[in-house]
């Protein structure tokens, strides 16, 4: 079981930045890869990023790509994503979570956090 617990959203004015951080306990966090959804109002929740269990590899969702990075700290069991120049079609609720594969597909991730709301206004 692995608990996953984000933080780091908020208000924020188009073109500018947030940090979302996804806090993990539980089992060996370095042993999962991680991924970054988001969900806005009436929407189906949509990939946005994941990084593979030694960071090596990553990858992005067209949307955010050269604009969003995810990260992670393995001693601080911790997953990051560092959002720029942001847009209001960015607003969403954004959540974490942990698989067994390296992967994009929601069905796949086995544990999710609760996620955490990002508003951008224009």
């Amino acid at each position: 079981q692995v608990q996953l617990v984000e933080s780091g959203g908020g208000l924020v004015q188009a073109g500018g930045s947030l940090r979302l951080s996804c806090a993990a306990s539980g089992r060996t966090f370095s042993n999962y890869y991680m991924g970054w959804f988001r969900q806005a109002p009436g929407k189906e929740r949509e990939f946005v990023a994941r990084i593979s269990w030694n960071s090596g590899t990553t990858y992005y969702a067209d949307s955010v790509k050269g604009r969003f990075t995810i990260s992670r700290d393995n001693a601080k069991n911790t997953v990051y994503l560092q959002m720029n120049s942001l847009k209001p079609e960015d607003t969403a609720v954004y959540y974490c979570a942990a698989a067994f594969v390296l992967t994009m597909q929601p069905d796949e991730y086995r544990y999710w956090g609760q996620g955490t709301q990002v508003t951008v206004s224009s």
